[in-house]
C-alpha cells in the first residue's frame, strides 16, 4: 500500500455528511487505514497519546473526532493488535485458554476452533493503524466503519445489494468485534460485514446495548452512499 490518492476520487466530507444526515448518526463515521511502513503516515499526524484498544480507538474517532495513528505498543488488547497485524498472536489466544478462562466457551477446544477461523492480517504486515472520523480523514482509508442501531445497519445492507441483489453473508463470532470482524475481515475480503459487537467493545469502546457494527471496503463508499439516498427515501421504506 502507498500514499498515492484513489484513482476515482472521493469527496470524504460530503459522503460522511450525507451518512451523518440520513442514517441521523450520533457520531462520525470512522476511516481505518493500515499503514505498512512509517512512510505512510501523513506528516504531522500525532500518535496516540494512550495505550488502549483498537475498539476504543475507533471510538475517539467516532464521538470525539480525534484523528491520530497507533503503533503495535499503543495498542492495549493483544488479540486486537494481532488481528490487525500488529503483533504476533499470544500463546494463551492461540491456544484458546485465553477465551476458555473468561467463559466464553464450554472447552479450549471450542475456543481455540474459533480462534483459527478468527480473520487476521499476518504477524507484522501492520506498522500502525490510523483514525479519523470520515469528514476530515488526512489519509487514504481501507476501511469504513460505522456504529449505529439495527434499523440503520438494515438500510446499510439494503445499500450494499442495491446495484447487484443478492444475499447479505455477515460473519462474527461474538468475540473480536471491531478489530477482525468489521476491520481486518473487511480489509481482507473486499467485502461489507455486519458484526454484533462483542463483550471487550461494548464494555470498554462505548457500543450501546441498541447498536451494532459494520465495516466495509473505503472503495465501496461512493455507491454505497447514492444507493442509501435512494433506499431511504423508497416507497416500501419504513
Amino acid at each position: 500500500m502507498s500514499n498515492i490518492p484513489n484513482k476515482i476520487p472521493v469527496n470524504y466530507t460530503e459522503a460522511a455528511e450525507i451518512l451523518k444526515q440520513l442514517l441521523n448518526l450520533k457520531g462520525s463515521p470512522v476511516a481505518i487505514k493500515f499503514a505498512m511502513n512509517k512512510d505512510e503516515i501523513p506528516t504531522g499526524m500525532e500518535e496516540l497519546d494512550k495505550t488502549i484498544r483498537h475498539c476504543s480507538m475507533v471510538n475517539l474517532a467516532r464521538n470525539d473526532g480525534r484523528t491520530f495513528y497507533a503503533t503495535a505498543g499503543k495498542h492495549e488488547c493483544n488479540g486486537g493488535a494481532w488481528s490487525l497485524g500488529l503483533r504476533e498472536i499470544t500463546p494463551t489466544l492461540k491456544s484458546g485458554d485465553f477465551y476458555f478462562k473468561l467463559g466464553k466457551y464450554n472447552s479450549a477446544a471450542a475456543c481455540k476452533r474459533t480462534i483459527d477461523k478468527v480473520p487476521h492480517l499476518g504477524t507484522g504486515d501492520t506498522y500502525a493503524t490510523l483514525y479519523a472520523p470520515l469528514e476530515k480523514t488526512p489519509f487514504t482509508p481501507n476501511v469504513i466503519m460505522i456504529v449505529s442501531t439495527p434499523r440503520n445497519m438494515l438500510k446499510l445492507s439494503q445499500s450494499t445489494l442495491f446495484t447487484l441483489g443478492g444475499r447479505v453473508h455477515a460473519e462474527f463470532s461474538g468475540i473480536q468485534s471491531v478489530c477482525s470482524d468489521a476491520t481486518a475481515q473487511t480489509y481482507l475480503t473486499g467485502r461489507p460485514n455486519f458484526s454484533l459487537g462483542c463483550d471487550g467493545s461494548r464494555k470498554f469502546s462505548g457500543i450501546a446495548d441498541d447498536e451494532m457494527v459494520m465495516g466495509f471496503p473505503a472503495e465501496m463508499l461512493p455507491e454505497i452512499v447514492a444507493a442509501l439516498k435512494i433506499v431511504i427515501g423508497a416507497p416500501g421504506s419504513k
